[in-house]
């Protein structure tokens, strides 16, 4: 398979984004597309939705022997109602309006988890996360700290193995949304075809990484990646609101 400068390039962003994820649990989307979309627009939603959930599977296989599938149900089931209303919201409000509010909620609970307020992790509160999860991803397309907030005070391992089974199942929901808005193109097969062995060779990495790295918690990385996702899907919503 024969790639240009551009491919590799993207395959050099997506190994960088995929290591960064395969670790703490979320951040490639955040990190990569706006990076990826530079190079081709092409790689933005659609490859970048299916590298991200291919990484879910790796790991989910990995660690299928220590997966609690039953307490991260409920934020399973609340993804689709929370998918729905973000599609409902898009109809019927401005993007830059979802932007600004969302992005402001996501930079508040950020500032209240950092002065040691937040929710314990319950059957209600993954609920609530992965209902908000499946909203601002369908609304702004960074659906992944909703979920990571809820794991902070949890061991890295488990928070990056539960929030992988959770975009698992998750994340096909969004595919069949742009499946059914825009058929197969959408989804670009030959740039994500070859942008799958930047998922392999980041979660090889990510394994390196842990047993030179080896720090229990993410939670000062999950704090700064939400912290950054909110920020830009607000200076979204600000210059949006702006050119409009």
């Amino acid at each position: 398979m024969l790639y240009s400068p551009d491919e590799l390039l993207a395959l050099l962003i997506v190994t960088g984004g995929i290591l960064v994820q395969a670790w703490v649990g979320i951040g490639f989307g955040l990190l990569a597309a706006p990076l990826l979309y530079l190079i081709d627009p092409a790689y933005v939603p659609g490859p970048v939705l299916v590298l991200g959930w291919l990484l879910s599977v790796v790991v989910v296989v990995k660690q299928r022997h220590s997966l609690n599938w039953r307490r991260v149900f409920p934020a399973i089931v609340a993804r689709l109602p929370g998918s729905w209303c973000g599609a409902l919201l898009l109809v019927n409000i401005a993007p830059y309006q979802l932007s600004l509010f969302f992005g402001a909620s996501l930079l508040l609970a950020v500032w209240l988890s950092s002065r040691h307020y937040g929710l314990a992790l319950s059957p209600a509160s993954l609920t609530v996360g992965g209902f908000f999860s499946g909203l601002l991803g369908t609304a702004t397309s960074v659906g992944g700290p909703p979920m990571a907030l809820l794991y902070q005070h949890e061991p890295r391992l488990t928070a990056r193995n539960e929030i992988a089974a959770f975009f698992l199942i998750g994340t096909p929901m969004s595919m069949l949304m742009l499946l059914s808005r825009g058929g197969p193109a959408l989804l670009s097969p030959t740039l994500t075809l070859k942008m799958i062995p930047g998922v392999l060779l980041g979660f090889w990495l990510s394994r390196r990484l842990e047993r030179v790295f080896q720090k229990d918690s993410a939670r000062p990385a999950i704090l700064l990646i939400s912290a950054a996702s909110a920020s830009v899907v607000l200076w979204q919503g600000i210059t949006a609101g702006l050119a409009g």
